[in-house]
């Protein structure tokens, strides 16, 4: 809303691929089109500025969205992102694995997977942004037990998704004794003094620009006029 009221701006678009969600951000005022973020609705060119914030790590084709993602740029566009990262809910993924496994003999996948930050910065420069920058925040939380860890997961719409196994196996039911013992798992490795649980939250970052004539550009190896090496002696100095 802020920016759509800027006289800077000269019109803002939000994309939600939920038709229910789409109509409620309608209700607000907000220009809203309904679409997916791996079949972008928009001309080449129409943006100067595109950001994603927390939802990249659902794609299933992630390279190809970042490719629409440039090309919907103008030139010297701006990218600003950011996704949840690998050590995302790491307590969470190491207490289910360990619990099943116990119980089973076993384990299936019970957390999304997720990229890394050396994952996330190789793709800005495969996918041809210029200037690309990738950054990473770590963010603890706690709780007073992992099923209330649980319950906010479901509440933010970030429960895993995973496709059903081409041998059709389906994955083993998440029943109360397989929650328990990961609770009991959970408290016993991930717990603070006062009885809370830590959840890891890994936020990866991004920002890249579409490429344009009028951008710095890096110079050729060994023309550089200055010695890194002098200049730290003489910070030392």
């Amino acid at each position: 809303m802020a920016l759509s009221e800027s006289p800077q701006i000269g019109f803002v678009a939000a994309l939600e691929r939920s038709e229910k969600m789409a109509a409620t951000a309608r209700s607000t005022g907000i220009s809203i089109v309904n679409g997916d973020e791996e079949n972008l609705p928009f001309q080449p060119g129409m943006f100067d500025l595109v950001t994603s914030l927390l939802s990249m790590h659902w794609l299933n084709d992630l390279p190809g969205a970042m490719v629409q993602i440039r090309q919907v740029l103008k030139p010297d566009g701006l990218f600003l992102g950011c996704l949840f990262g690998g050590a995302t809910l790491t307590e969470l993924r190491t207490s289910f694995l360990a619990a099943e496994s116990d119980l089973f003999g076993g384990a299936s996948p019970r957390v999304s997977p997720m990229p890394g930050l050396q994952d996330v910065a190789g793709l800005l420069q495969r996918t041809q942004f210029a200037l690309p920058v990738a950054d990473i925040e770590r963010v603890t939380v706690r709780y007073d037990s992992p099923l209330k860890l649980l319950q906010d997961l479901r509440g933010m719409g970030e429960q895993a998704a995973f496709v059903k196994p081409a041998d059709g196996i389906a994955r083993r039911p998440l029943s109360r004794r397989l929650l328990g013992r990961m609770s009991e798992i959970y408290h016993d490795q991930f717990s603070d003094p006062d009885g809370r649980v830590r959840a890891t939250f890994e936020i990866i970052w991004l920002s890249g620009w579409a490429p344009s004539a009028n951008q710095p550009q890096p110079l050729k190896p060994g023309s550089a006029k200055a010695s890194l090496a002098e200049a730290v002696k003489k910070a030392r100095e």
